[in-house]
């Protein structure tokens, strides 16, 4: 039976610095996340989240989906969280971004560009599973009431993301005009989809290689 994580989304919360965004375009390091000591309530369903069903050959399209994806982050934070696990799993990203090649090289994409891609969003997910353990660890009222099975219910769901974003991912083609569109797509999609400050910081990260190589591969950090 699927089960879900409460919670509702408002407030400014960790600061994942430029540099760490920068440095996922080469070897994406393990991060920590400050949590604030006042206590900000999150939306874990991702209440907002608005995805077009024809998913748009555009650059929104793709923030949109990778802002899906971000979401579910909060979901497999529970799992762990209540079930005991780690939020690295070497071996579970190893088959994942495997997978990734794979698919894109089927779908006409550099299978290096698809796994830097996937790399951000591994870590993305990371950032905000640790800055919501760290929270719940010191505000034990705010832990989730109920634990998503991990295998059965939240995985499947993020792995249906994975060929749609890549798809997407190919149509977006980076130009000199990428960052500017980058931005402007990250703040709309994080308004209506009404992130708080950790999953803001969070998605900033899952989005710098996609103006990566263009303009002179300076990610996208403002």
């Amino acid at each position: 039976m699927s089960r879900r994580v409460s919670g509702q989304a408002h407030g400014v919360m960790a600061v994942v610095p430029g540099a760490l965004v920068a440095a996922v375009l080469v070897a994406v390091p393990v991060m920590l996340v400050a949590v604030p000591a006042v206590p900000v309530p999150y939306a874990p369903t991702g209440a907002g989240v608005v995805v077009s069903p024809a998913e748009p050959a555009s650059l929104p399209g793709l923030v949109d989906l990778v802002v899906r994806r971000l979401v579910l982050a909060d979901a497999v934070a529970a799992a762990k969280f209540g079930g005991g696990g780690p939020i690295s799993d070497p071996a579970r990203e190893r088959e994942l971004l495997d997978s990734v090649a794979a698919l894109s090289a089927g779908l006409g994409l550099d299978p290096e560009a698809g796994v830097r891609f996937f790399r951000a969003q591994i870590e993305a997910s990371k950032v905000v599973q640790r800055g919501l353990h760290a929270r719940w660890r010191a505000h034990p009222a705010l832990r989730p009431r109920e634990t998503p099975d991990l295998a059965t219910e939240v995985r499947p769901r993020l792995d249906l993301l994975t060929p749609r974003l890549l798809r997407l991912l190919k149509q977006t083609a980076p130009d000199r005009g990428c960052r500017t569109r980058l931005a402007l797509a990250r703040r709309a999609a994080g308004t209506r989809a009404r992130l708080d400050g950790l999953h803001r910081d969070a998605l900033r990260l899952a989005l710098a290689p996609v103006c990566w190589p263009a303009e002179g591969a300076k990610p996208e950090i403002e």
